[in-house]
């Protein structure tokens, strides 16, 4: 790089300056707005301002059938609904004829019925035994039934039976706790 005066440069520069020249800055280019523009922009805003008036102004359809209506019948019409049952019930009695054998039968049926949960359908034996796996060091007691069907052979991972409705319930929390989704089932006991 040859060598540079820099007080010479200095010297020019202020010379310039001195002299009333100016330096210009560019400035962007700014182009009026046509006056069509300006008019065209406000007959689009006044028409929809007139549209929005008018449509404020108007009745909803249902009202105006409404009104209809109750100039037809010559008096007014409801239009909220109106709930008699709160003085239409109090009044009501209904019999109910309960053997008591049915209701020993009812309690028979429920106590030969035994709940399971179901934990998982599996196509594979190896992630079904997995599943177990989880069930088990929970505490849970899990089994795997393999079934066939039209849409093949399934591997079913079931916890259960429970004797009472506490301790489905608490093995139900465990599996939520874990992530595991089930499903209740209701089975007949095998005599």
């Amino acid at each position: 790089m040859p060598p540079q005066d820099f007080a010479r440069k200095r010297n020019k520069t202020a010379t310039r300056k001195k002299a009333g020249a100016r330096t210009k800055t560019p400035r962007p280019s700014v182009s009026p707005v046509p006056a069509w523009q300006w008019f065209g922009a406000g007959m689009i805003s006044g028409v929809f301002l007139c549209l929005l008036l008018w449509l404020a102004g108007q009745q909803p359809e249902v009202t105006q059938r409404v009104d209809e209506l109750s100039k037809a019948i010559g008096g007014p019409v409801q239009q909220s609904p109106a709930f008699d049952f709160y003085e239409l019930l109090p009044e009501q009695t209904v019999e109910i004829n309960v053997d008591k054998a049915d209701i020993a039968a009812a309690r028979v049926n429920e106590a030969m019925d035994r709940y399971l949960l179901q934990a998982g359908s599996f196509k594979l034996a190896k992630d079904a035994d997995r599943r177990r796996g989880e069930l088990i060091l929970l505490g849970l007691d899990a089994k795997v039934e393999e079934t066939k069907g039209d849409n093949g052979r399934w591997f079913r991972v079931y916890i259960g039976p429970f004797e009472s409705r506490s301790r489905l319930a608490k093995a139900r929390s465990l599996t939520a706790q874990q992530g595991i989704d089930t499903l209740l089932l209701k089975r007949p006991k095998q005599g």
